[in-house]
């Protein structure tokens, strides 16, 4: 990554800002656009958050009140547990190499930092996960000028796995990618920064299963039943996104049948 103009106001602006958050790289301060609240878009929300992050916890509780709030609109919310806090004496059991190198992606794609809790809109733009003010203008934003790709889903339940069923009409060039989501869970923590916290997560990444569309654009992909499912808890996302330039183009999700 290379480091951009850390001798300009701008970026020293930034840099203050950023130390609300655990921050591996700088940055520039962005611009956000505002929007009207007209919604015919759609926006899927990626947060990137830790149990053993002390700067996390607000970040978590805001993905729990947009969900709430947006829940008959198509607002998706996605929260990734990376796995690189763990080392730093609590290791938390939502978290992942995966997740980690899915925040790498995007810090290669967006010219952005590596830190959590990190946020972001459509593949596009990034935010520090607890600012709740940006990140609602740009929900409304990507509400207001998205274009979405229809995706089909359906999840089957059998004794040891959900089999879900797709089909896209989206650009061959493109991945779907689906998730297995477990809407709500909390954790007590018992060690690291947030020891003694009685901390809560919403819309958790479980698995993510990529499908090239340019081999197939309809079938089914399978996810391992987990331990304790409960139908009511849980659901799946899939969402399409050009993976050289992280836009996501599409997004839809199904509970169970």
């Amino acid at each position: 990554m290379i480091l951009k103009n850390l001798i300009t106001v701008s970026a020293f602006t930034a840099l203050l800002f950023a130390t609300s958050a655990f921050i591996y790289q700088n940055k520039d301060q962005k611009i956000i656009q505002h929007s009207t609240d007209e919604n015919n878009g759609f926006a899927v929300l990626e947060l990137f958050t830790s149990e053993g992050c002390s700067s996390c916890p607000p970040a978590d509780e805001l993905m729990g009140k947009i969900e709430k709030e947006y829940k008959d609109q198509p607002v998706y919310l996605l929260s990734y547990h990376v796995d690189y806090w763990n080392r730093l004496g609590w290791k938390d059991r939502f978290s992942s190499s995966e997740n980690s190198q899915r925040q790498q992606q995007y810090s290669r794609i967006l010219n952005s930092q590596v830190y959590t809790p990190q946020l972001v809109v459509n593949g596009k733009t990034e935010f520090v996960g607890s600012d709740e003010n940006n990140i609602r203008n740009a929900v409304q934003e990507a509400l207001f000028i998205s274009k979405k790709n229809n995706i089909e889903l359906s999840a089957n339940v059998s004794q040891n796995t959900i089999d879900v069923h797709y089909k896209t009409s989206s650009d061959p060039k493109n991945t779907l990618l689906v998730n297995l989501v477990e809407k709500h869970s909390s954790t007590q923590v018992g060690k690291g920064e947030n020891e003694g916290r009685h901390l809560h997560h919403w819309q958790i990444v479980h698995q993510q299963n990529p499908i090239s569309l340019n081999k197939q654009q309809e079938g089914i992909t399978t996810f391992k039943l987990p331990e304790g499912f409960s139908p009511d808890n849980w659901e799946v996302i899939a969402f399409v996104q050009n993976t050289k330039t992280g836009t996501i183009s599409g997004s839809s999700k199904t509970a169970f049948k």
